[in-house]
C-alpha cells in the first residue's frame, strides 16, 4: 500500500485519503492478508507493517513534484514479486511510473479525472488498473483503464455518535475554498435563522487568502470560526451539530466528511453535486438540494431526522470491511485479466 509522503496514516486532522487508507489496511489485515504500508515520516497507526522512505512527513512541500517522485523511486527499489502480489497506489504520480515496477499496480484515483489530472491519467501505463471512488467520478472520464469502483469507507465503531437530534449550530467542515461554498453556508444559515460554525482547514496560502478576502468580511456574531481543528475536535463538533451543510460548488468525487457526519448521527444538507446522491439517503440521512435557495428550508427540516438511521446507513453501506471486499475483487479481477507485470508467475492475493 503506497500513500503520498505528505501526511501520516491515519492523519492527526485533515486528510481524507490517509484516513481511508488506514481503514483499508486494517480491514485487509483483519481478513488475513499481509499488508505493508509505504509512507513518509516515522509514525503510522495501522495494523500493517510500515516502511518509511523519509524520516519526516513532507507536508510543507505539498504541491511540489520532487518529494513524491523521490518517494516513489525508493518504493520501486523496495518491492519485488518475491514479497508482494499487488501494489495498491494512492499517489498522484504513481500511475505514470508504476510500469517500471516488477509487481502489478492497482491505483485509486482520489481526484477528479479531468483537466490536467485527466491528461496524466490518460497516459497511465498499461500495467496499471485504476479504481474509482464513486460512479460519478468514473463517468467523468469513461475511457480510462478502470478496473473497478469502490466507495470510500469509515468504521463507525471508532466514531462517537448521538441518540437524539443535535441541538447545536449548523456545521460547515471543509477547507477554505470557493469550491466548498462557505459563503453559501453563511447565507443559507442566516436565511434559516440558524447559527453556524465554520470549521475550516486554513494553512495553505490560497486557503488563507480566500478566508481573509471573502469569508472573514462576512462573519458576524451568528458565525463562529474554528481554524484547523484536529480530528477529535471535529468529531465533537459533528456530534453536537444540528446538521452538516455541504454547499459544494464542484463535482466532488466523494466527500469523507459526509460519512463522518452520518456516522455521528448528524444528517447532511448538501447541494446536488458530485457523489452526494450516492452517499446521502434523501429524507433519511439528509436532504439534497438542487439550488442554493433551497438550503434554508432544508436546514430547518434536517433537525427532525433520526440519528440512528444516519449511523445505520454508514454501517450498512460504507463500512471498512465492505471496502476491503471491494478492493479484493478489484485486485483479483485485474490480476486474472493478465496484468502485464504478473505474466509468467502464479497469482495470489492471499496472505503469505
Amino acid at each position: 500500500m503506497v500513500v503520498p509522503p505528505w501526511l501520516s496514516v491515519p492523519p492527526p486532522g485533515y486528510g481524507g485519503l490517509e484516513q481511508v487508507v488506514a481503514g483499508l489496511v486494517d480491514a485487509l489485515v483483519g481478513r488475513g492478508h499481509t499488508v505493508t504500508l509505504f509512507g513518509a515520516g516515522p509514525h503510522h497507526g495501522t495494523r500493517g507493517s510500515y516502511v518509511t522512505t523519509c524520516p519526516d512527513i513532507q507536508y510543507d512541500r505539498l504541491g511540489e513534484s520532487l518529494p513524491e517522485l523521490a518517494h516513489l523511486a525508493q518504493v520501486r527499489h523496495l518491492i519485488g514479486p518475491a514479497d508482494f502480489d499487488v501494489v495498491h497506489d494512492h499517489t498522484t504520480i504513481g500511475p505514470l511510473v508504476a510500469g517500471r515496477r516488477a509487481v502489478p499496480t492497482v491505483a485509486t484515483v482520489h481526484g477528479n479525472p479531468v483537466g490536467e489530472y485527466g491528461i496524466v491519467l490518460s497516459d497511465t501505463d498499461r500495467g496499471v488498473g485504476l479504481v474509482a471512488i464513486s460512479h460519478t467520478q468514473r463517468r467523468l472520464n469513461q475511457v480510462l483503464p478502470w478496473v473497478g469502483t469502490v466507495h470510500n469507507a469509515l468504521d463507525v465503531v471508532d466514531v462517537p455518535h448521538k441518540t437524539e437530534p443535535g441541538r447545536g449550530p449548523v456545521l460547515w467542515l471543509a477547507r477554505f475554498s470557493p469550491d466548498k461554498g462557505p459563503d453559501l453556508a453563511i447565507r443559507a444559515c442566516r436565511a434559516a435563522g440558524l447559527p453556524l460554525i465554520l470549521a475550516g482547514k486554513c494553512n495553505e496560502p490560497a486557503e488563507r487568502r480566500y478566508y481573509e478576502q471573502v469569508v472573514a468580511p462576512m462573519v458576524d456574531e451568528d458565525v463562529t470560526v474554528v481554524l484547523n481543528a484536529d480530528r477529535d475536535a471535529a468529531l465533537r463538533m459533528l456530534v453536537d451539530a444540528r446538521c452538516l451543510i455541504m454547499p459544494i460548488q464542484w463535482d466532488e468525487p466523494f466527500g469523507m466528511v459526509i460519512l463522518e457526519a452520518m456516522a455521528t448521527g448528524t444528517p447532511v444538507v448538501a447541494l446536488n453535486r458530485g457523489a452526494v446522491p450516492e452517499l446521502v439517503l434523501p429524507g433519511v440521512t439528509g436532504l439534497v438540494c438542487g439550488r442554493p435557495d433551497d438550503l434554508p428550508d432544508a436546514l430547518r427540516q434536517a433537525g427532525g431526522l433520526d440519528p440512528a438511521a444516519c449511523v445505520a446507513h454508514v454501517a450498512e453501506n460504507f463500512s471498512t470491511p465492505r471496502m476491503a471486499l471491494g478492493y479484493e475483487a478489484a485486485y483479483r479481477d485485474f490480476l486474472s485479466a493478465g496484468a502485464p507485470a504478473a505474466a509468467g508467475r502464479p497469482v495470489s492475493v492471499a496472505a503469505r
